[in-house]
């Protein structure tokens, strides 16, 4: 058996690897032997009758004799071999699986067995091997949201708690700045467990959507009007771009959950856009869809990053940062569910220094 990282020779994954392999050789051993008795019969029926076929000419019956015994270890030799082979191909990688599903079962998910053996067996370790990397990624996963989520509510609990905790002791007087802060952080609280909400139907295909025809010029208009006055303040240029036949910017999707996209894009870009700076939205027609695109000439991401950036709270995403406790970690991470929910695709270009692209294609067969 090969030996992985991680594992010794007392491992509990071994002993159960040996133990169906004997277990599995005694089978065939059985087997062996059942088939062996027969062929033993057969070929013991055979010599008799060629013997009473020869009484008369007693000087070949030990020539037949002796080619009765020649037969019988011919075949045994060959069904050894036959057994033998088929242990080595079928009952080492059987063995293998089933220790393999025991293992897994146990709830070790780091178990992997070697791709060996028959091409039918060598494909069904490899669908094993590929069922358990994705079992222990959705472990992980959800290891990491329980922690990261922990890490999001214990912050403005404690804001809470102390607020509180200091209005009761007298350290705090309760008028309307410390009402304000409390009343800040359960809205924060909030918006986190509506965005969880929103990304756990999302990931499980349950997020109902209301489905119309939406006009894209219009619906980026709203968006940009929602968010020109916060735009305005910080000194940036937030503008609409459409190219090719208006007409053909329509497309059949959900306009509430669209806009809940673009905005999370536009609030991400204002977050990283220095005074002075401009964010685009654009529209055209795609063949059967529409291409949405969220540019910003803000700080950019690292090339090391972009991989990460639709992940939920993931740590190194600077896009992801919090603001004033304002944002729960989850923009992005939603943007890309509710993009898949409409059967389209999300994509981020960046360079450091030269913006970030946000790219969103929809398309009607899909989207409809």
């Amino acid at each position: 058996m090969r030996h992985y990282p991680g594992w010794r020779e007392d491992d509990r994954w071994p002993r159960s690897m040996h133990f169906r392999r004997r277990r599995l050789l005694r089978r065939f051993g059985c087997l062996f032997a059942i088939m062996a008795i027969f062929t033993l019969l057969g070929v013991g029926a055979l010599v008799a009758w060629l013997a009473g076929s020869f009484q008369g000419n007693a000087r070949l019956l030990p020539s037949i004799l002796l080619s009765g015994c020649g037969i019988v270890l011919v075949l045994l030799a060959v069904l050894a071999g036959a057994i033998s082979l088929a242990f080595r191909r079928y009952g080492t990688p059987l063995a293998e699986i089933m220790a393999g599903a025991d293992a897994v079962a146990d709830g070790d998910l780091s178990v992997r067995i070697s791709e060996t053996g028959a091409p039918d067996f060598v494909r069904m370790a490899q669908s094993f091997n590929r069922m358990t990397r994705e079992l222990q990624r959705a472990d992980q996963q959800r290891r990491n949201l329980t922690a990261d989520v922990a890490h999001e509510l214990r912050t403005p609990l404690q804001i809470i708690q102390g607020n509180l905790e200091g209005v009761l002791d007298g350290v705090y007087q309760p008028d309307e700045d410390h009402i304000k802060a409390t009343l800040d952080e359960t809205r924060s609280l909030a918006r986190l467990v509506d965005d969880l909400q929103t990304l756990s139907l999302a990931e499980a295909g349950q997020l109902p959507l209301r489905k119309e025809k939406v006009d894209v010029t219009e619906l980026l208009s709203d968006v940009v009007t929602s968010f020109s006055s916060q735009a305005e303040a910080l000194g940036i240029n937030l503008r609409l771009e459409t190219h090719g036949d208006p007409t053909a910017l329509f497309i059949t999707a959900d306009p509430g959950r669209l806009d809940q996209v673009l905005g999370n894009l536009v609030h991400n870009a204002l977050q990283h856009t220095p005074q002075g700076g401009t964010i685009t939205l654009q529209a055209e027609p795609v063949q059967a869809g529409v291409r949405l695109q969220v540019t910003d000439t803000g700080e950019g991401i690292p090339a090391g990053d972009l991989p990460f950036i639709f992940d939920r709270f993931w740590r190194g995403d600077r896009s992801r940062a919090r603001a004033g406790g304002a944002s729960s970690g989850l923009g992005l991470a939603i943007c890309k569910q509710l993009v898949q929910a409409h059967g389209g695709r999300i994509e981020a270009e960046s360079q450091v220094g030269n913006g970030t692209t946000f790219t969103i294609e929809l398309r009607e067969d899909t989207g409809g």
